[in-house]
């Protein structure tokens, strides 16, 4: 039985620096962003807003959505974001 996942954006405000990322358990792994205990990217440059997510019933599926959305142009996934979280809310309190 293969888990789903979770490709999700990371910033630290609205319109500034951005990480992607996947993982199996979504709360569980921006929480480690949210408390510095994610990635040495989210750490260094403040990356604690979850601002964007989108569910993968198959993992597998994610993997690739994951490496597309890294080699897009920075405009075009502003406005994925901006087209689903248009205030760059922090989408962490909806999870738990």
């Amino acid at each position: 039985m293969n888990k789903g996942g979770h490709v999700y954006i990371m910033a630290d405000r609205y319109r500034g620096t951005i990480y992607i990322g996947i993982t199996a358990q979504l709360a569980k792994r921006i929480y480690q962003h949210r408390t510095v205990d994610g990635s040495d990217f989210c750490k260094r440059y403040g990356l604690t807003k979850l601002v964007y997510a989108e569910r993968h019933d198959d993992i597998r599926a994610a993997i690739p959505r994951e490496k597309r959305l890294k080699r897009w142009l920075r405009a075009w996934k502003v406005r994925l974001i901006l087209e689903n979280n248009p205030g760059w809310a922090d989408l962490y309190d909806t999870l738990v």
